[in-house]
């Protein structure tokens, strides 16, 4: 499979994850968050369990587009709402940094899982293990993976307890309308644009690690697994001085830290040899996307946002600041197929470099129009 093919189920997902996130957001002002996440882990766990049976291209595009409707429409907005609501008015850089901590700490563990695995399936070095053995290692991957999500699911229905009382009238076409006229909500939109644009470049670290670095597919492998880390670490840090400094004023700093690692990539000079250097240009870049993506949604309270209207609006946000779901990977991969070595990787990261400017931009104009 090519980048721009694995670039393309992405698009598939982020397609479908699109048209979900408006109607998801209305989902999640009118009906329980215990039974809507507590659904959507159990359904995106069925669609794991098809994909050890590898299958073609096409359906592989059929299951990425079931994932983009499990895990947005019934998922994302109920999961962001309950949220705003347990952080109340001064708590929320706290609670929404413990939240992103917590899915740091879920992601990275499971990434650790899979590279377990297959280190124990793929006996002796990698390079001589045949495609089945490596097919077969991936395949004990995936379902283990979709029993921990599915596992969650149940213990999400049974034990979740949290409800919420809209007193907003659901699905009120006027009220969908005022909102997308909101300054607030459009800015607090491409905010999250841009930092996505961060946040997919993860998906990319690994092969930064192979291709350039020269590490081998467990070592780089390992990369993409160990940098998860970075992100409860950075939700956590900043969990307790992002309400009494701004969350807006974290997340430019989050840019600015951003911009630099991307920067040290554009520039060349992170090549095979120089491990350390990549080291620590991979953690400057992560830290400041895992800090961004830390806060970005605590900042709903300081656009005046009503939280009767808040998945709503959730959705509004979301439907523009997770575009970069349908383009960034496949034009990552294009990149990266169509200038092969170093120089697609520059390309990728001076993409990001500019997104960070873009973002600094537009976190000073949301301060300044909420007078924060």
């Amino acid at each position: 499979m090519t980048n721009l093919e694995l670039g393309t189920l992405f698009s598939t997902y982020g397609s479908v994850a699109f048209l979900s996130y408006v109607f998801g957001g209305v989902l999640a002002d009118k009906f329980s968050p215990r039974k809507l996440l507590a659904y959507s882990l159990m359904l995106t766990s069925f669609g794991g369990f098809f994909m050890m049976s590898y299958p073609s291209y096409f359906t592989m595009q059929l299951i990425y587009a079931y994932w983009g409707f499990t895990t947005v429409f019934l998922f994302w907005a109920p999961m962001i709402k309950a949220t705003s609501i347990i952080g109340g008015l001064k708590k929320q850089g706290k609670t929404f940094s413990f939240l992103d901590a917590g899915r740091g700490i879920v992601a990275s563990s499971i990434g650790i899982i899979g590279v377990l695995i297959f280190a124990f399936v793929v006996v002796g070095d990698i390079s001589d293990s045949t495609l089945k053995e490596k097919q077969d290692a991936f395949r004990y991957v995936i379902g283990a993976s979709s029993l921990i999500v599915f596992i969650t699911g149940l213990i999400v229905y049974n034990f979740l307890n949290i409800e919420i009382d809209s007193e907003a009238k659901i699905g009120d076409f006027r009220d969908m309308k005022k909102l997308m006229k909101s300054k607030s909500v459009i800015l607090i939109g491409l905010i999250i644009l841009t930092a996505y644009m961060g946040y997919k470049i993860t998906d990319i670290y690994s092969l930064y690690a192979s291709e350039i670095m020269l590490f081998d597919e467990i070592e780089a492998a390992r990369v993409g697994a160990y940098q998860q880390y970075l992100r409860p670490l950075a939700c956590i840090s900043i969990a307790f001085f992002a309400d009494k400094s701004g969350n807006i004023n974290v997340i430019i700093g989050g840019f600015a830290i951003m911009l630099v690692g991307a920067i040290l990539f554009a520039s060349g000079i992170v090549v095979a040899g120089l491990n350390s250097l990549f080291i620590l240009s991979l953690v400057i870049v992560a830290t400041g996307t895992y800090i961004i993506r830390g806060l970005y949604f605590s900042i709903l309270k300081d656009g005046k946002i009503p939280t009767a209207l808040s998945g709503t609006a959730i959705g509004i946000v979301s439907i523009i600041g997770y575009t970069p779901d349908i383009f960034a990977t496949p034009l990552y991969g294009y990149l990266l197929d169509t200038y092969e070595g170093i120089k697609g990787h520059q390309l990728v990261y001076l993409i990001l470099a500019i997104s960070s400017l873009i973002g600094i931009y537009l976190s000073l104009k949301f301060k300044k129009i909420n007078n924060i």
